[in-house]
């Protein structure tokens, strides 16, 4: 089978004047005359806009072209780390899209909508049980969403005690990039400490910072590393010794669901994303939701409204009413979060339960430990520790085949069917090569993998030609330095 034409044009390249994909029937209502009145001069078009004009039949036939040109996670491994690019049930696409929760109007009263109101309320429940956390906002709609809510909660706390002297939220130096982001946003100064030989936070690091001035520290558990942190016990003895709050970034909790409780190592907040744990495909920025989940203390600051359940004595069912607190940092999204998501993720925890998701979580690490025993003589682990549910490489050794680098392995690796690795992050590791398996995938999926790196790195040996890979695929190795220098992010009609 050939390979799709990757020089599609674009929509503009084959536009028709005149042609349309559809027609509106004639406006019945009275055309507003008065839009200046609603809009400041500035903000009125001078000009019609230059939109392509295509048929129905080419607009699809375009899009469908493209999609045949991406590479997704229902035709090859995906071992993208740190993003949970596992396989999600369709099972739980099919829930999600029931006709009573897929067209439920989002302004709809809540006494019109109260089955979707128990999804939500249920949902919260269960990700409290599986965090160890005491309420669950699910607002946030992406895992940096979380962060970001969770900063505010902080930032209400402190100054709901009178501490707005506490300015400084710690992060380690292999932190998730979003980390230090949200802190920043939220108005924390941002304090970064280093990692210690082990791949832990620096202990003695973090404790210098330990002061009046803590605001939270942020932290993953396992790590960016993807190694798990031996001094948690003393990390949380250290925070909350001087009045600060601990923070988990759920990115890496398909390594523990089911096993371990953020709420039970001393977290105060954390955000689950589950667009990685549970179920829904991740991926080109959307969809997602990250729910920002906090101890007893923290309650009344979370994002309203939040859905409680209402027994009263002599009602045959439940009522679900939304509540909000005086305290809380208010709405962080419309409506109640990503619907359909959080429809996902109840689908996938009910239908594994309790004992399945620490089978989910036991897999993943399983197939870490792995792939890394079939890689380790060509990508030895950057710190050589039994890493969690994935590990990242040590892409320096590639040097000993030539001019091989890591990003000539990852363009290689497209040649052969396999999506490539996370690449250069974290940015603590040279040449880093980050390798999450996820529990998903058969072994014989994951031998093949290894078998495709050995391959790349023997016939790569003595190579002067490492840089042309990719050599099947329909779109060739880029100039991607000229690219970020110079987008081109708009149609030129004048070109």
């Amino acid at each position: 089978m050939s390979l799709p034409d990757a020089k599609e044009p674009l929509l503009h390249e084959i536009s028709v004047p005149g042609r349309r994909a559809y027609r509106l029937p004639p406006m019945d209502v009275p055309i507003a005359e008065a839009v200046s009145d609603l809009l400041p001069g500035v903000a009125l078009r001078q000009e019609a806009p230059q939109l392509p004009e295509c048929s129905e039949l080419q607009v699809v036939r375009h899009f469908t072209r493209l999609s045949r040109l991406n590479f997704a996670i229902d035709t090859g491994f995906y071992p993208l780390g740190s993003c949970t690019m596992k396989y999600n049930p369709k099972v739980d696409d099919e829930i999600a899209n029931l006709p009573g929760l897929r067209d439920v109007h989002p302004y709809a009263p809540a006494d019109c909508v109260q089955g979707a109101l128990a999804v939500l309320w249920q949902l919260e429940r269960a990700l409290c049980t599986l965090a160890g956390m005491d309420a669950f906002s699910l607002q946030p709609a992406a895992g940096a969403h979380g962060e970001l809510a969770g900063m505010f909660i902080c930032a209400a706390y402190h100054k709901s005690r009178g501490e707005p002297h506490r300015t400084r939220v710690v992060v380690p130096d292999s932190a998730h990039g979003t980390n230090p982001a949200s802190a920043a946003m939220a108005g924390f100064d941002v304090v970064e400490v280093p990692s210690d030989h082990r791949g832990n936070v620096d202990l003695h690091q973090l404790r210098s910072v330990c002061d009046e001035r803590l605001a939270a520290v942020m932290l993953t558990n396992p790590n960016t590393l993807g190694l798990w942190e031996e001094q948690m016990e003393e990390v949380s003895r250290a925070v909350h010794g001087c009045g600060g709050l601990l923070y988990y970034d759920g990115a890496n909790a398909n390594a523990i669901v089911g096993r371990v409780r953020p709420g039970d190592m001393g977290f105060d907040i954390c955000h689950l994303n589950l667009h990685k744990t549970f179920s829904t495909p991740h991926g080109m920025g959307g969809p997602g939701a990250g729910p920002v989940g906090v101890a007893r203390h923290l309650t009344p600051f979370l994002p309203s409204p939040r859905v409680q359940r209402v027994d009263s004595p002599g009602e045959a069912t439940a009522r679900y009413v939304l509540t909000s607190t005086p305290e809380s940092i208010g709405r962080v999204r419309a409506f109640y979060g990503n619907f359909a998501v959080l429809v996902r993720a109840l689908a996938y925890i009910r239908t594994h339960g309790g004992d399945g998701l620490a089978e989910v979580s036991g897999h993943a690490v399983l197939a870490a430990n792995y792939l890394l025993a079939l890689l380790r003589e060509d990508l030895p682990p950057a710190i050589d520790r039994q890493p969690m549910h994935e590990f990242v490489a040590d892409g320096t050794a590639l040097a000993r085949h030539g001019s091989l680098r890591a990003i000539d392995l990852c363009k290689a690796l497209l040649d052969r069917g396999f999506h490539a690795p996370t690449m250069y992050f974290p940015l603590i590791v040279k040449e880093a090569l980050m390798i999450e398996p996820t529990e998903t995938e058969p072994r014989e999926v994951l031998e093949a993998f290894a078998a495709a790196v050995r391959e790349i790195v023997v016939t790569s040996t003595g190579a002067d030609a490492p840089g042309s890979f990719p050599t099947e695929t329909p779109i060739r190795r880029m100039d991607e330095v000229n690219a970020a220098r110079h987008p081109v992010l708009r149609w030129n009609t004048t070109t």
